[in-house]
């Protein structure tokens, strides 16, 4: 097994790989004491069976440059593999602003390919290589050196079963003729901004059913200041505070250091120095917000009259459909999805690209009343009215 330590032995790796049509990459990384992941181990591999088509690189040795890694990822020539990127690929973009490209998610094309919603690798492994993983060394910390032969053998069984199934579903997608189906479903994975947590937008993954303005500039304020106190410390954000305590405050609304010692919910850490500077800060600076500005929470959904007769029409439409392309009813659309449709929706997603081809342009019919649906054996059918 071989494990490049050297910015060289990395950079002669991907010389290599460049002249390859695919390359496959994992990672293993611990974020439970920081904000960003910390890269702990790369793995890579290339087809081939020798032994050097495999290899893992250590990032934390010292001195070590993955520039030629992030060189290997721009390359358009060779295909950068990956299972379920989205965390992967958030660290190489924020570790090196590239994002891997042309990209394969393995989990993506295996949804595409009726293998389920969210499948997952071990499934893939057993299902397309006829192999089986050892998991005793999931749950481990990455972090300590040295690693253990049986961390290795883990590690590395992460990228070389992956060229397996890169080329079973890679070939299946061609047959299939779902290319596009793929390329629509990486264009998220693609985007920067879904690696990007801006500390204004923060307020918006607080759950909350309050639609106070005043409450609501007081949580956006709070965010902000938390959000970006933990990016700038690189700690959790919850180890400045917890949403409970977010709540409470925007509430509460302290004004002094006596008021935050009688907070319930807020971590002794933070009623003094900077974070209780910037708890009080925030609050005054959300009570000077003018009516205008007051965020507002999106209500326009609740208000909508869903149609139940219709949303189980719906729902037995996307099954057939579903059983028809072979493709899990998730990826398709949600329950969610049909209840907007049902009441009268149609700026949702799957009345794009492929979903559309597939169901929206059906779901649309049986709306309008120009199909009906009829049970023929095991079989749904949709008839023309």
């Amino acid at each position: 097994m071989i494990t490049i330590k050297t910015t060289e032995g990395l950079a002669a790796f991907c010389e290599r790989a460049k002249t390859k049509p695919y390359v496959t990459v994992d990672t293993e990384f611990l974020r439970e004491r920081t904000y960003y992941s910390k890269l702990c181990l790369v793995q890579l591999a290339v087809p081939g069976d020798a032994e050097e088509d495999a290899v893992l690189v250590d990032p934390l040795v010292k001195g070590i440059d993955l520039a030629p890694l992030y060189d290997l990822f721009r390359d358009e020539n060779v295909v950068k593999v990956f299972h379920a990127a989205r965390q992967d690929l958030e660290i190489f973009y924020i570790q090196g602003r590239v994002i891997p490209t042309p990209l394969f998610d393995t989990q993506i094309a295996a949804m595409v390919c009726g293998f389920g919603e969210q499948v997952g690798y071990e499934t893939l492994v057993k299902k397309i290589a006829k192999q089986s993983l050892d998991k005793t060394s999931r749950f481990t910390d990455w972090s300590r050196r040295p690693l253990t032969p049986a961390q290795e053998n883990y590690a590395l069984a992460d990228v070389t079963h992956l060229r397996v199934i890169y080329e079973y579903l890679s070939a299946e997608i061609k047959r299939e003729q779902r290319e596009k189906w793929v390329e629509e479903e990486l264009e998220i994975l693609m985007t920067p901004g879904t690696y990007v947590i801006e500390p204004d937008e923060a307020w918006r993954r607080v759950k909350t059913r309050t639609t106070s303005g005043k409450f609501l500039a007081a949580v956006k304020e709070l965010a902000a200041f938390r959000e970006f106190y933990a990016q700038s410390r690189d700690i959790p954000r919850n180890r400045v505070y917890k949403d409970d305590a977010m709540l409470e405050l925007a509430s509460t609304k302290p004004k002094t250091p006596q008021d935050l010692s009688r907070s319930r919910l807020l971590l002794r850490e933070a009623r003094k120095g900077e974070i209780a500077d910037g708890i009080l800060q925030a609050i005054e600076k959300a009570s000077n917000y003018a009516a205008a500005e007051m965020p507002k929470l999106d209500t326009s959904r609740d208000k909508l009259q869903v149609n139940p007769a219709l949303a189980d029409m719906l729902r037995v439409l996307l099954k057939a459909k579903s059983d028809k392309f072979n493709v899990a009813t998730k990826m398709i659309a949600t329950t969610s999805d049909l209840d907007l449709i049902a009441a009268g929706q149609r700026d949702l997603q799957v009345f794009k690209g492929w979903r559309r081809e597939v169901f929206g342009e059906d779901a649309l019919r049986l709306c309008n009343g120009e199909i009906g649906l009829a049970v023929k054996g095991q079989r749904v059918e949709v008839l023309a009215v």
